[in-house]
């Protein structure tokens, strides 16, 4: 078993890390697709501006970010998959 890290037991791990703006996000709408709603996907990137996007992104989406942080020079995001009836 891998570490628990943030308390969180993700459903997928999205490492991200080396991309830049905006393959993050871009890798993470993509990867939330896939997910069935309830699911947690965590996400790993080396992108400083991954920070603000992901946030606005589910800011403006209905899908939840449960948690993120920054360890030395990633940054780690939690986001819910949408449940149903949100699109």
């Amino acid at each position: 078993m891998s570490e628990q890290t943030g308390g969180f037991q993700p459903d997928t791990v999205l490492d991200a890390c080396g991309l830049h703006c905006p393959l993050p996000l871009l890798k993470a709408k993509q990867a939330l697709a896939t997910l069935a709603a309830g699911q947690l996907l965590e996400v790993r990137s080396t992108d400083a501006g991954s920070w603000r996007d992901i946030a606005s992104f589910t800011d403006q989406s209905a899908h939840t970010l449960e948690g993120r942080e920054q360890r030395d020079d990633v940054y780690v995001y939690w986001i819910r998959k949408a449940g149903d009836g949100h699109s």
